[in-house]
């Protein structure tokens, strides 16, 4: 189960908050105005911490200590920008997703290494779907793509191995590199390369797939 902070609690926080809780995560929201908790509505099972989603204290309260991802999705870049760098650089946050609001701070996002969502619709489902993906497989992001880089996991087909055109056909998704799991090669693969379970795999994969391509990918 992830421990998550949500900073925000606007229609794309509460939104995603409920989505997590619903999932099973231990989920606590933050933002500075206590009413806007309400949009969380009775069925919330997380917990709420009023403050600053970039203060100290207020992030220690709300758990960041022991916290697996932290999403901020303020409606300011620049608060999405300064929690994100305190998760990072202060608490070291395995995971720290921020909502992009205005394209044109993009390159200020990518130039810190940010894993970011940008856009004003289907936020909250697009920051879901990397969490629930596995935090730390998220390299970079082009448009409706992400680059993940993963473990791959083949337990649960009791299989050992995948054919690289097999895994690319199922789930609509292209392999770009791969390092064997003891780390003695690694390639560009071709249709017919085979993937052994724990191998290090570079994929890129679409937004709206990462959820059902996440059982491919170790915790």
């Amino acid at each position: 189960m992830n421990n998550v902070i949500v900073v925000g609690c606007g229609r794309v926080g509460s939104q995603l908050a409920n989505m997590l809780s619903d999932n099973g995560s231990n989920v606590c929201v933050i933002d500075r105005n206590a009413d806007a908790f309400a949009n969380l509505g009775r069925s919330f099972n997380g917990s709420t911490v009023q403050g600053v989603g970039f203060d100290e204290e207020t992030l220690i309260k709300a758990g960041v200590e022991d916290c697996d991802v932290m999403a901020a999705v303020t409606q300011s870049d620049n608060t999405n920008l300064m929690v994100a760098e305190v998760g990072n650089r202060l608490f070291d946050v395995p995971h720290v997703i921020a909502r992009l609001y205005n394209p044109d701070h993009e390159r200020a996002y990518m130039q810190l290494g940010i894993d970011y969502v940008c856009g004003t619709s289907l936020v909250a489902e697009d920051v879901f779907s990397k969490i629930v993906s596995g935090h730390g497989s998220h390299l970079d992001t082009f448009g409706e793509f992400e680059v993940l880089r993963f473990s791959l996991d083949l337990t649960w087909m009791d299989r050992r191995t995948i054919r690289v055109s097999e895994l690319e056909r199922d789930h609509d998704i292209r392999i770009i590199a791969f390092e064997r799991g003891d780390g003695s090669a690694s390639s560009i693969p071709t249709r017919d390369s085979i993937l052994y379970n724990g191998d290090s795999v570079l994929a890129c994969v679409r937004h709206e797939l990462i959820e059902s391509f996440s059982k491919y990918i170790q915790d």
